[in-house]
């Protein structure tokens, strides 16, 4: 085979990845950014080079055969150790410059990670940092992130786990709220009150029960609730790391504080490197000092 021809199936097996992972030609090329047709196309061909079809078109959707399913496998492997491959050329160095890529929580960024991250490049102005603060829990090893910040009680046994602090929820409005409704006794007394929650929560995780809650406004940002109940608006129910601050200047009081509520963990992830960077490996322990001398 050319290289010129080899080129092409590895582009081909690329492109099919995408489709296969979508199950979608109009999805795939849209992420891809090229059209359907050359999509298409370079499909045929790739099941041309094998001899075998590995997808199943209708008009209404795309399914694998039992070749594609064995091919997605493979470039997921293959996708896998690429990502490897440029995370460790990235880091294979000693100088304390580069970019660090982290994703974590919204509400952990804002309250623990950027003060940290502005301290550390404060002290290592060559170092950089790329943060992503979606929903999605990202898997390393599938995606280029050196570093994610994960609430769970049971971190993945395929990324070294660094558990940073434990927390607990706290249900809390503010004082203004309380003058005007009054405090709730008991779970009960939640029915009668304004419970501001996330948009996909529909009830309270109380004294080992699922409360039904509800209030005018659902919100999938705990910032944003956050201001809310800070505006007399409603009770909220958030991990008590979000609210610390407000709770000790008075700004928020605690409600129900004999109810017990959710507990977990935060924890530092990373993929299993073998030649880890000195920025990385410095900025992890500067994480783990960091978190210690808030928690102590």
């Amino acid at each position: 085979m050319s290289q010129s021809r080899e080129h092409k199936k590895f582009e081909r097996l690329f492109l099919f990845s995408e489709v296969a992972k979508q199950l979608s030609f109009t999805e795939a090329s849209a992420n891809l950014g090229i059209s359907r047709g050359y999509l298409s196309e370079q499909i045929k061909q790739l099941e041309q080079d094998f001899g075998r079809p590995l997808l199943v078109r209708s008009t209404r959707s795309v399914k694998l055969t039992e070749q594609g399913q064995q091919v997605l496998s493979s470039m997921g492997q293959v996708k896998s150790q690429l990502i490897d491959l440029e995370r460790q050329i990235r880091h294979d160095h000693q100088t304390i410059a580069g970019d660090i890529s982290i994703t974590a929580p919204s509400q952990f960024t804002a309250r623990f990670l950027l003060p940290i991250c502005q301290q550390f490049h404060r002290q290592y102005p060559l170092v950089n940092f790329k943060i992503d603060t979606s929903y999605t829990q990202h898997d390393l090893n599938q995606s280029d992130f050196d570093i994610a910040f994960r609430a769970t009680t049971t971190p993945p046994q395929n990324m070294v786990a660094k558990k940073l602090f434990d927390y607990r929820h706290v249900c809390c409005a503010s004082p203004a709220y309380i003058a005007k409704h009054g405090a709730p006794q008991s779970v009960d007394d939640l029915a009668k009150h304004q419970c501001l929650t996330t948009s996909e929560q529909a009830n309270w995780k109380l004294d080992g029960q699922a409360i039904n809650v509800s209030g005018a406004i659902a919100i999938n940002d705990n910032h944003m609730l956050k201001s809310l109940a800070l505006d007399a608006q409603g009770i909220i129910l958030v991990a008590e790391y979000l609210v610390d601050e407000e709770l000790k200047s008075g700004q928020l009081q605690t409600v129900l504080t004999g109810c017990d509520t959710m507990q977990s963990s935060s924890y530092l992830l990373h993929p299993q490197l073998i030649h880890q960077s000195a920025r990385l490996k410095l900025f992890i322990e500067f994480v783990q000092q960091q978190i210690g001398l808030h928690s102590s």
